[in-house]
């Protein structure tokens, strides 16, 4: 009986290795697609203006409330407001109870979809102290220059 090349111990090993990356690229491609509807992403109202993104996706954008722009619904918990990054002012609509913190001038994050035109928030969050932005909130109006480290928040009041 004659061996054959490629049933050596060496080539099953490899055929094995080269099996199981395969079956690992397949398992993190369908984890990857799995979680693409809940992957939410943060935009300021200059990124949001400025990309195309559908009113099915959930996304999450921040900047700083508008001063005098807070308007609340008759009795139904609607509130309007508008948000900034300095350059661009998105107009959002939440129905709910506002966080305690919640003012204008102050930065906040309001996460939801957009709809023609305007930002339908599920949620909105407010900083939680005078010296807190959220992160993505402060590289924002940083990137757009309104705001440079070391110097007070727009609207901390300080």
């Amino acid at each position: 009986m004659s061996r054959r090349p490629y049933r050596s111990r060496k080539n099953r090993r490899l055929a094995l290795v080269i099996g199981g990356l395969a079956f690992l690229g397949i398992a993190v491609a369908l984890v990857l697609t799995a979680f693409q509807d809940s992957v939410v992403f943060f935009f300021s109202p200059t990124d949001l203006a400025a990309k195309e993104i559908g009113p099915d996706r959930r996304v999450r954008v921040g900047g700083l409330v508008e001063e005098g722009s807070v308007t609340r619904g008759p009795g139904d918990g609607e509130i309007r407001f508008l948000v900034t990054d300095g350059n661009t002012t998105l107009p959002i609509r939440y129905v709910g109870v506002l966080p305690d913190l919640f003012r204008e001038g102050q930065g906040v994050v309001a996460q939801g979809r957009l709809a023609g035109g305007t930002f339908e928030a599920d949620e909105v969050l407010a900083k939680h102290d005078e010296n807190y932005m959220p992160p993505e909130v402060a590289d924002a109006l940083k990137k757009q220059g309104h705001w440079e480290p070391g110097k007070p928040m727009p609207g901390s009041g300080s």
